[in-house]
């Protein structure tokens, strides 16, 4: 029987940890486990999914020192194929590519040029490294199409790349709404400069919409400029920085929204937006990744091009308008529907796991 296991640094809060969690949660074939380097977020978050999880505690982001306990928890059972989700788990896994016995495969979440941007001459150096080390796995999965030709512009030849999109199971039924007064918004991201808030804070200082409210939602580094940012266009009383959020708690703020904000540069198939359609919540994003396969016209949502401020404008006031003429909401019905139709987990599993059993066919692992 296959065995598989998935590792990630543990630290991941936002659309990572969704797609991993979801994706083990209610995964249809043979048993799989997930290795975390730390306690964090992601463990919490799949023991309570009942995903079986194994946490190995380094002490730092790039201790070293855990290197011996990874490989040999790979090779004591018997994996066949390690599957990485993160810089650091890629990373990590080829620096023991020697002392394992199994196929190295990776989820590429994100553009590997954008993973450290603003870190200096340090995350320079780490984006090289990542690079390197991408192309040293026997196997990729970008999850949209810009990654997928990211890679290739690597020099990643196309047999070695699959493409994945993000998938979620969606509810039988749409979920209750809960009644609630004035234009509500929420951005469901960490606050981290490829997210693009800044663009948002401007765009909305730049319209009326005096019924209107913006929750944003995660942490990250760019808190305390978007903050000043938000007293320096008095929108202090507009915004409420909610910080981290569980899962349950932003399923809960999305019973009371309105509309989905994502104004990011860089993003791949995002699973928020997935998550604000099986609300029913319509979407407003930047045409980044393979979002345009989700918002495929416009009876599904708005969209504009990233960095575009007059852009993004014009959308937030379309879609103000629209809720004020009291059609918003099927709007997000809609998107919910199409959804569901084309972008559920099990197409991802299926996807995943065929090709799991290919690569299995071509290179067999010998254990021993």
């Amino acid at each position: 029987m296959t065995k598989v296991l998935h590792i990630n640094a543990g630290l991941e809060n936002g659309g990572g940890l969704t797609h991993i969690v979801s994706l083990l949660q209610d995964w249809q074939g043979p048993a799989v486990h997930l290795l975390v380097f730390a306690e964090g977020p992601v463990a919490q978050a799949a023991r309570a999914a009942g995903i079986p999880t194994t946490v190995l505690h380094f002490k730092s982001r790039y201790d070293l020192g855990v290197l011996k306990s990874l490989a040999d928890f790979i090779n004591a059972g018997g994996y066949d194929i390690v599957h990485a989700h993160g810089a650091r788990a890629v990373l990590f896994l080829r620096l023991i590519s020697r002392r394992i016995r199994c196929l190295k495969v990776a989820t590429v979440h994100s553009d590997p040029q954008l993973d450290f941007m603003g870190r200096g001459v340090i995350g320079d150096a780490f984006t090289k490294l990542y690079i390197s080390s991408l192309k040293k796995m026997d196997h990729l999965y970008p999850v949209s199409s810009p990654f997928y030709d990211r890679l290739r512009s690597f020099g990643i030849p196309a047999d070695r790349l699959t493409l994945i999109l993000n998938g979620i199971t969606f509810a039988a039924a749409p979920p209750v709404r809960t009644a609630h007064t004035g234009f509500n918004m929420i951005y469901v991201a960490r606050l981290h400069p490829v997210k693009d808030h800044a663009l948002l804070l401007r765009a909305l200082a730049q319209v009326h919409l005096p019924h209107a409210h913006l929750w944003l939602v995660g942490d990250g580094p760019e808190q305390a400029a978007l903050q000043q940012l938000a007293a320096d266009l008095h929108l202090t009383d507009t915004i409420t920085f909610s910080g981290f959020q569980t899962p349950a708690q932003i399923r809960a703020l999305y019973l009371r929204m309105d509309l989905a904000l994502l104004t990011s540069i860089s993003e791949s198939f995002p699973l928020v937006l997935l998550e604000a359609a099986n609300a029913g919540v319509p979407v407003l994003s930047s045409k980044v990744g393979d979002v345009a396969k989700l918002v495929a016209h416009p009876d599904l949502g708005y969209l504009f091009t990233p960095g575009d401020q007059a852009g993004l404008a014009a959308q937030l006031q379309a879609a103000y308008r629209d809720w004020g003429l009291g059609t918003l909401a099927a709007k997000g019905s809609a998107l919910r529907t199409y959804a569901a139709a084309h972008f559920s987990l099990h197409q991802l599993q299926d996807t995943l796991w065929h090709s799991y059993q290919d690569l299995l066919r071509k290179e067999p692992v010998r254990h021993g």
